[in-house]
């Protein structure tokens, strides 16, 4: 049997801040294969967002460490995610919902004052009808965000919950600690 291999302290620490942290009760983690051609160290993790006990956001996130770096990173290390959620019809035709979901990406990381340079992204809206032998359910509509980022400092317990709170935005989560009103006619007949 090969003896382990040693990983770069850097990419050790980011593995380790990642791992560390704790997100809220209905964001659910787990670790994933991470993709092997893009760095020569890498790792993933996946999200599902649960609301009301129905799965309404996933994502990925990526870590990925050169210790030679990138010119484009402007560092070694790079955060990469893809968050996808199911959305209303008329939130997802609105021309402003890319602008304000990019600020629940950059906003999350400032409030949680995780240090970030060379960010970019998309954000994509998508709207789904099915016909003829498809016919089915009402018309979908999605939105997807994806970005990557380089982190300015070694432990990414920050950027987790940056990415946590990006999640909980896009599945329409309320903030920790806030319970969403519901109509009281509705839950007394019901």
């Amino acid at each position: 049997m090969a003896p382990p291999i040693a990983l770069p302290d850097t990419f050790a620490r980011a593995v380790a801040g990642l791992r560390s942290a704790t997100p809220r009760p209905e964001i659910g983690l787990e670790e994933i294969g991470a993709p092997q051609r893009l760095a020569p160290y890498a790792f993933a993790l996946s999200a599902s967002v649960l609301r009301d006990g129905d799965e309404v956001t996933t994502g990925r996130l990526i870590l990925l460490h050169d210790p030679v770096g990138h010119e484009a990173w402007q560092g070694t290390l790079r955060l990469v995610t893809y968050v996808t959620a199911e959305l209303e019809s008329d939130l997802a035709a609105d021309p402003l919902l890319p602008g304000v979901a990019w600020t629940w990406l950059t906003d999350a990381l400032d409030a949680q004052e995780a240090g970030y340079r060379a960010i970019g992204g998309t954000v994509t809206q998508t709207m789904s009808n099915r016909f003829g032998d498809l016919a089915g359910p009402p018309a979908t509509a999605d939105i997807e965000i994806r970005a990557s980022w380089t982190p300015t400092d070694g432990d990414l317990t920050s950027h987790l919950y940056a990415w946590c709170t990006l999640l909980a935005s896009t599945a329409g989560l309320p903030p920790p600690g806030v319970t969403a009103l519901t109509d009281r006619r509705a839950a007394a007949t019901g």
